[in-house]
């Protein structure tokens, strides 16, 4: 009789051996061969390991017959000092298992610095392009935002919930939700979990959310996609919306640090230069608006909302001006904010609300939420919304509500810009746009 008891031993992983505490010892590792590179009398592999690769000098008698690029091998040798090999260290290999054999070359050399490929063609061969080093540094990096969404957020008392993805009513309202027959009853893909993390502050007070989102926008440009990642918080008990922006700039800074340390030779794979979270701007919208326009001189077209090149323009602005990439944008018109946005007791033609651009891209979007029964209905009411398709929702109005406030950070979207990349799509492991629908 065989009892399992949740033990494992570790593998040996590419960190062990850039640690250099495995110099001058023997090793045991797994990957798949990256690249064979015959010198005549040694053949230098290349060993893709889960975080990095390794080279590894091999006599020909370590050599299995029909090794090729893509076997999956288990390699023995010792771990050497070698200033000249990536990562300072290789391994002199004494001995190599084939685990597999691919049954087909590979489409595209991902050995190369380069992939060169149009965008619709790297999409199609995503399952096989996901190897190149520099797509696994994107997705190594977006690894790194979650981590510190997560772990910034737990260590504020937030509770992590997860929300339903097919609901009865559209969060944000418009045209852009994906219809369901769900046995025989109307449904939707949910835009947002925006209802159920109101609920859960007034539940826990502080909760978040990393799940997906579907929008039915007909767009085809490089900053949307169809279904993407939100970073969803929601507070309770808030003094100010501009707590919320505190919450975030906190969290961005635990996130820049955590990717300087952990995740420096993916930057440095991709080129990245972090942004300084520590001392964001915040600019209202209207002064936003004018202060690009008299700046770069052009004539404000619309007074209601930002058009990406009047983000740019924003965003330019604020480096120029405050050293910042980061500036937030404060007081959005209430007409172009949803139903359950806050208006300025000041002002009620705005809302307290806000984006955060980042290198002249919106990338967060968040506010104080309506708490008050009365004033939800009053506003559902004005819009021309019947509160009775709301009725689940209302009830955490109705049985009392603190003041609460959250926001929507798009993952992809914060990786595209922080990555420098050009298009959203190469944020996202396997995109979903109008179009796409496999890989």
């Amino acid at each position: 009789m065989k009892f399992v008891t949740g033990t494992s031993s570790k593998a040996t992983t590419w960190q062990d051996l850039a640690g250099g505490g495995r110099n001058n010892r023997p090793v045991t590792v797994h990957g798949a061969v990256h690249l064979l590179r015959d010198m005549g009398g040694l053949v230098f592999l290349t060993l893709r390991m889960a975080r990095g690769s390794v080279q590894c000098v091999c006599p020909p008698s370590t050599l299995p017959p029909d090794l090729c690029p893509e076997c999956c091998v288990e390699l023995s040798g010792t771990v050497r000092k070698e200033p000249r090999a990536p990562g300072g260290f290789e391994i002199a290999a004494e001995r190599i298992h084939v685990l597999s054999r691919p049954a087909a070359p590979m489409p595209v050399s991902v050995s190369r610095g380069k992939l060169a490929l149009n965008l619709d063609t790297e999409l199609a061969l995503r399952p096989a392009v996901l190897r190149h080093p520099k797509q696994r540094a994107v997705f190594k990096i977006q690894e790194g935002l979650v981590r510190a969404f997560r772990d910034y957020l737990t260590g504020e008392g937030f509770t992590e919930v997860h929300t339903p993805k097919t609901v009865h009513a559209g969060a944000e309202g418009g045209s852009n939700i994906f219809k369901l027959d769900y046995f025989g009853k109307k449904a939707y893909l949910a835009q947002s979990p925006q209802f159920y993390k109101q609920t859960m502050a007034g539940v826990y007070e502080r909760v978040f959310e990393v799940g997906p989102v579907f929008r039915a926008e007909k767009h085809a440009t490089p900053r949307h996609l169809n279904e993407y990642t939100g970073l969803d918080f929601e507070m309770g008990y808030i003094r100010s919306f501009y707590d919320i922006m505190e919450m975030e700039t906190g969290c961005l800074r635990r996130a820049m640090e955590l990717l300087a340390k952990e995740y420096a030779g993916e930057l440095e794979l991709l080129g990245v230069e972090l942004p300084r979270a520590d001392n964001i701007p915040c600019l209202r919208f209207d002064d936003a608006k004018r202060l690009a326009a008299e700046r770069y001189g052009y004539k404000i077209r619309d007074p209601y909302d930002l058009e990406p090149e009047e983000e740019a323009h924003i965003g330019r602005y604020a480096k120029e001006e405050y050293s910042s990439e980061f500036v937030f944008v404060t007081h959005y018109p209430s007409k172009k904010r949803p139903f359950y946005a806050m208006n300025d007791p000041d002002d009620p033609k705005y809302t307290l609300s806000f984006d955060l651009l980042l290198r002249g891209m919106e990338v967060t979007t968040g506010g104080q939420r309506i708490h008050d029964y009365a004033a939800q209905v009053t506003k559902m009411e004005e819009r021309g919304m019947d509160p009775s398709n709301f009725e689940s929702y209302l009830m955490i109005h109705r049985h009392g509500m603190p003041p609460h406030g959250g926001l929507g950070i798009g993952l992809e979207r914060l990786t595209m810009q922080l990555c420098g990349l050009d298009n959203i799509r190469r944020a996202s492991l396997f995109p979903r746009d109008r179009s796409r629908l496999e890989p």
